[in-house]
């Protein structure tokens, strides 16, 4: 098991700040080469399917979720269950203010390959980390903004 987690402060109250975090589509505005889409159902209830494609045309792969836990304003859970990421992945939101929150992304990733992929995991992590990152600076900016 691998973990990574990243924060990024919010203008905004807890509750738009989950809901910005959990407009699927909106996604796109934010992370890094992604597209993500509800398959069944709307991507808002514990056992709805969102897909998620990370790529450049023909180059990349689909990450394919089960949403595990609901609980807004505060959090959404999910469960990796594609061929290649598979783990859980948690949104968590946190009220500083009453304008304001953090976001907090943590991923609990199962590695495949066994220390093949603890050792490929620890030398991709700083690039990983530096990306989720990113995201979360992109979304503190687009979030306020996206209505």
């Amino acid at each position: 098991m691998a973990t990574l987690t990243a924060r990024v402060d919010v203008a905004l109250p807890a509750a738009d700040t989950f809901a910005a975090a959990t407009d699927w589509p909106g996604q796109r505005s934010w992370v890094f080469a992604t597209r993500v889409r509800p398959t069944r159902g709307t991507g808002h209830d514990v056992g709805d399917e969102i897909s998620a494609r990370t790529g450049f045309g023909p180059l990349g792969f689909t990450d394919t979720m089960t949403i595990t836990d609901w609980r807004p304003p505060y959090e959404c859970r999910v469960r990796h269950t594609g061929w290649l990421v598979r783990g859980t992945a948690i949104f968590a939101v946190e009220s500083t203010g009453p304008d304001t929150s953090a976001f907090v992304w943590t991923e609990d990733l199962d590695l495949p390959l066994g220390r093949f992929g603890g050792a490929g995991f620890a030398v991709t992590r700083p690039l990983f980390a530096y990306f989720v990152q990113r995201s979360l600076n992109r979304f503190a900016q687009w979030a306020p903004t996206r209505r």
